[in-house]
């Protein structure tokens, strides 16, 4: 099955779209990095959000602080979770394992301010 040629606006729209997609991966990495979202919040928000959803596991851990390369990977081995796999491929036992590592915010946690 061949895939049929796309016109220049497609190509364009297809971009523009890959693009944003890239954007919302790395601001939710970034709030990961930050404090302002938790591992627990990334999970859920990846049951709903597709973009979130086609984040890589290992991309994820590494952006939490205090996990570099090596966690990551020990992590992943320990939870059989495939070194390209997806947040929204991961299995619930799998979930329950990286929710139970990080564990929920507590409720005295607050996020850091804006430095805005």
């Amino acid at each position: 099955m061949n895939i049929p040629p796309l016109s220049e606006q497609q190509m364009q729209t297809a971009r523009k779209a890959a693009t944003e997609a890239r954007r919302r991966r790395a601001e939710v990495k970034e709030q990961l990095r930050t404090g302002a979202l938790t591992l627990d919040e990334v999970l859920t928000l990846a049951e709903t959000d597709k973009v979130v959803a086609n984040a890589r596991v290992v991309e994820v851990l590494r952006s939490l602080p205090r996990v570099g390369e090596k966690r990551a990977a020990e992590l992943m081995e320990r939870l059989n979770i495939a070194e390209k796999r997806k947040l929204g491929g991961l299995g619930r036992h799998q979930l329950a394992g990286l929710r139970a590592e990080f564990g929920p915010r507590t409720p005295g946690d607050t996020p850091p301010a804006d430095s805005e």
